[in-house]
């Protein structure tokens, strides 16, 4: 076991994403899911970043009383930022090929915040970047992405690890995984820096 610190340890991700999931597994986690409404919206002083730290630690706080002393809580958050703006979840298929033709043919920057949060230590929490570039993409393509793939559950209205990104993604600059909306480097270390 790479963590032996997390022994008799319950691990909870609190993410619907099959994407965080797979990824928490693959640093040799078998996480119970919990999920909760958690209002997502950040103060209008926030940009770029700090807005995915700012929404993973908001995650974190809403489920801190229900955690067990045993409890090992694991929240996430990603956000897109194209010319300083944040471009979160697409709430429509119109916001969803706004935002695919603003990032089309140029690069964005992804940011992903990870906490690790216990009753007796608080949240600990950190945030990744990672530069994007797409080659230019034509509309029938973004339209059947949209349609066929649904990208509503994605910040910026897009997954690197489906069509668009095999399509489209021409060069990355940083963590693939913080891209996919986990950077894992980053949960290993938080992990291994809890106290036992």
């Amino acid at each position: 076991m790479i963590h032996q610190n997390l022994q008799g340890k319950r691990i909870i991700l609190a993410s619907q994403s099959p994407r965080r999931l797979e990824l928490v597994k693959g640093l040799e986690l078998e996480p119970v899911i919990r999920l909760k409404e958690v209002d997502e919206s950040y103060p209008d002083s926030l940009s770029g970043p700090a807005v995915a730290e700012y929404v993973t630690r908001k995650k974190a706080k809403a489920y801190l009383d229900d955690l067990e002393n045993h409890d090992i809580l694991i929240t996430g958050d990603t956000v897109v930022i194209c010319d300083e703006e944040v471009l979160g979840k697409p709430k429509s298929d119109e916001e969803a090929r706004a935002m695919l033709h603003k990032l089309n043919g140029r690069s964005h920057t992804v940011a992903s915040g990870i906490a690790v949060t216990t009753r007796a230590q608080g949240i600990h929490s950190a945030v990744d970047t990672c530069e994007v570039t797409f080659t230019k993409l034509d509309s029938k393509l973004i339209d059947h992405y949209i349609k066929t793939y649904q990208p509503f559950d994605k910040a910026g209205a897009y997954g690197v690890q489906d069509l668009i990104g095999f399509a489209g993604v021409t060069s990355l600059h940083g963590s693939y995984f913080t891209v996919m909306g986990l950077p894992t480097h980053l949960l290993f270390n938080l992990l291994n820096n809890l106290n036992s």
